[in-house]
């Protein structure tokens, strides 16, 4: 099977580095998007799919746009059998979609029809569900509107974050990709069309959602701040500046009360946080201007006190 594959970040990249392992397929060429500048001092940098299909020889190219038939010669010139999506960042046109035999084949970051869009895996953890999950689709018109092929999924548990559900989903992802390639090159596979009444929407994660509102329960301040976790961090307002959590658990008993936000006890230099119901334990923090701590040498350094007042507004 000549396969092309579509795909920008390090999601991608293991289901790309799944399909090179397979000797009867030929992956003919990768798309990726255009480098960007990033850091301080916004140095361009390749993504991460373009570095590994350069370390493995596979040509790529990097088109600003695919409208208006801007890869239609490159489809021809390729000709691949199926074309393989993951995380690309940009909806295909129609003349792309249907161009190979077996069309474009998605893995999505959860259990669709749920979470379509931009941040499912951010989304899903946020939502605190029980589970997340991957499903591989034949791509459509709409925005992860495609019928489905087949699903993985997994427990959510109190110890996941972004990373660790990002990089499980990611493996999911391209043992899925490749049963999927399989089953419809032989003909096995019957896609199901998904119930739009179960729909929702994965919003792209802007910096407001990255906002804490310690008046909501703590297991919902919890799961939103891990989902956040270890980038682009949760944030609140400590003294009118930034505070950004690296590292937080849900407090083991719910006994300590106190105000949304307030700071209830600094015991064992951890910082626990009164939440609208329950409270969470801050263990590792990025002040403003400064490196990433531990919350102890935080405390140390900063003086604060109980009774001091994480809030969501900058200035009380």
């Amino acid at each position: 099977m000549r396969i092309l594959f579509m795909g920008t970040p390090d999601f991608a990249t293991v289901s790309l580095a799944g399909l090179l392992e397979q000797p009867d397929f030929t992956v003919v060429g990768v798309l990726t998007q255009p480098d960007k500048p990033k850091g301080r001092h916004m140095t361009l940098t390749p993504p991460p799919v373009k570095v590994m299909a350069m370390e493995r020889g596979i040509p790529v190219w990097q088109p600003e746009t695919l409208k208006n038939g801007a890869i239609a010669d490159l489809l021809a010139e390729l000709a691949p059998d199926a074309i393989a999506v993951v995380a690309y960042g940009k909806l295909l046109p129609e003349y792309v979609l249907h161009y190979p035999k077996y069309g474009c084949i998605n893995v999505h970051g959860s259990l669709l029809p749920a979470y379509r869009g931009a941040a499912p895996m951010q989304r899903s953890i946020m939502a605190g569900e029980k589970t997340v999950g991957v499903t591989t689709m034949k791509m459509a018109k709409g925005m992860d509107t495609g019928d489905m092929y087949l699903k993985a999924e997994t427990p959510l548990t109190t110890d996941d974050n972004f990373e660790t559900v990002h990089d499980r989903l990611a493996e999911m992802g391209a043992v899925l990709l490749v049963q999927t390639l399989r089953g419809v090159e032989a003909g096995t596979l019957t896609a199901a069309k998904q119930d739009e009444a179960l729909a929702t929407h994965a919003a792209k994660i802007e910096k407001a959602d990255c906002l804490l509102d310690f008046s909501r329960p703590a297991r919902e301040v919890f799961f939103h701040a891990r989902a956040l976790i270890p980038m682009p961090l949760p944030f609140a307002y400590l003294d009118g500046k930034m505070l950004k959590i690296t590292s937080l658990r849900l407090a083991e008993t719910e006994g300590l009360l106190g105000a949304p936000g307030e700071i209830i006890s600094l015991a064992n230099g951890k910082i626990t946080i009164a939440c609208g119901k329950g409270s969470v334990v801050i263990e590792g923090v990025l002040p403003e201007g400064k490196k990433s701590m531990t919350s102890s040498d935080f405390i140390r350094g900063r003086g604060i006190a109980i009774g001091a007042v994480l809030s969501n507004k900058k200035e009380m």
